[in-house]
């Protein structure tokens, strides 16, 4: 770090400053830079002691702070926000700083001292729980909203209806269920978050599992004329893994591939010893279920395991979709330290690959 001529900085301060994780800028009563630390370089772009703030800190409510704490404001406090290289917010602290204190004369006037502290994460999770609720609030609204007009009809102009009911019962019904489903996902996932930082130690026989669910959900692929294939090496080994969420998992992912796969084709579930997994550098076993359906879009699919997120909308609402299956699916393979990867292609159908680590020997 190098600093304005005629300033009483250190060796010493230099290296405190540098190791201060937070941008950090000094500036005198000029608006120069007289200091800023590797973060500050790296993250704000400030540098260059000498030169004035302006010329690497272009944010008008910053200079603004800027020049009331120079003006003799006391400490302020501002929020900014940098569009480049990616989006990033920070809580902009601007406080004085004696003038005898960075120049060797007793006479300077008072600078200033910026402290960039990063909220980026923060805004985020905020966006991300004001969005969350937003969802929740509309896919519980269409179902809610339905069930009230048809208890309204029933109790007026279908009172005496028999037909009437009969039908406005199995609509009802149908609504009911989807509300249900959306609930009973909606606390899935929130207990799967609190216990995800702690990793299963379970000893579990993962094609065993499959062959379960696969067992389960025959009758829903013979309505479709579906076959479901489990092909499983001999060799596979035990998993480390909780044998319920990993009945979920695959629920999930063989669901999809039945509702989403052409009525006659087959899905196949795959499952293979790994040497090595990138998440944990040890083995592991991967299970890849795939389907002959339509396929989706590329474009969709970073974005497949966000909460509430569909590539066809109205054909998952339709099925009783409620656009948290794969944002579950997610965040048990995290908890399990393993990785979910989706390949699809249009026309041909997709692959749900999670991997898992293996539990070695006793």
């Amino acid at each position: 770090m190098e600093f304005k001529s005629g300033t009483k900085f250190s060796r010493l301060d230099a290296a405190v400053l540098d190791s201060i994780p937070e941008p950090v800028v000094v500036i005198d009563h000029q608006r120069d830079v007289v200091a800023a630390n590797r973060s500050a370089e790296i993250d704000i772009g400030v540098t260059y002691p000498g030169r004035a703030l302006a010329l690497s800190l272009r944010h008008p409510a910053a200079l603004e702070a800027v020049d009331q704490v120079l003006a003799g404001d006391p400490a302020r406090t501002v929020e900014v926000t940098f569009p480049s290289p990616s989006p990033r917010t920070f809580d902009l602290i601007v406080a004085p700083v004696p003038g005898d204190a960075l120049s060797q004369s007793s006479s300077a006037k008072a600078g200033a001292v910026l402290v960039f502290h990063d909220i980026t994460a923060e805004k985020m999770a905020d966006q991300m729980r004001a969005d969350f609720v937003a969802n929740v609030s509309h896919e519980l609204r269409s179902p809610l909203s339905a069930l009230v007009g048809f208890i309204e009809t029933l109790q007026g102009p279908a009172q005496g209806d028999k037909e009437a009911q009969e039908k406005f019962f199995g609509i009802m019904a149908v609504e009911a269920g989807r509300m249900k489903r959306l609930i009973e996902d909606l606390l899935s996932l929130s207990a799967i978050e609190v216990e995800e930082h702690v990793a299963p130690q379970d000893r579990v026989r993962v094609v065993e599992l499959i062959e379960g669910v696969v067992e389960s959900l025959g009758q829903g692929a013979e309505a479709k004329d579906m076959k479901v294939i489990v092909d499983a090496s001999e060799d596979t080994p035990k998993v480390l893994g909780d044998s319920d969420f990993l009945v979920q998992v695959i629920r999930n992912l063989v669901e999809n591939a039945i509702f989403y796969g052409r009525a006659g084709t087959q899905v196949t579930v795959t499952v293979r010893p790994m040497d090595r997994l990138a998440e944990t550098g040890g083995p592991g076993v991967s299970v890849a279920v795939t389907d002959s359906g339509e396929g989706i879009a590329r474009e969709h699919l970073p974005r497949l395991t966000e909460r509430f997120y569909r590539a066809d909308t109205a054909r998952s609402r339709q099925l009783g979709g409620t656009g948290l299956g794969l944002a579950i699916v997610k965040h048990i393979i995290n908890r399990h330290r393993g990785r979910l990867t989706i390949d699809s292609e249009l026309g041909k159908g997709s692959v749900f690959t999670i991997t898992l680590p293996a539990a070695g020997p006793k």
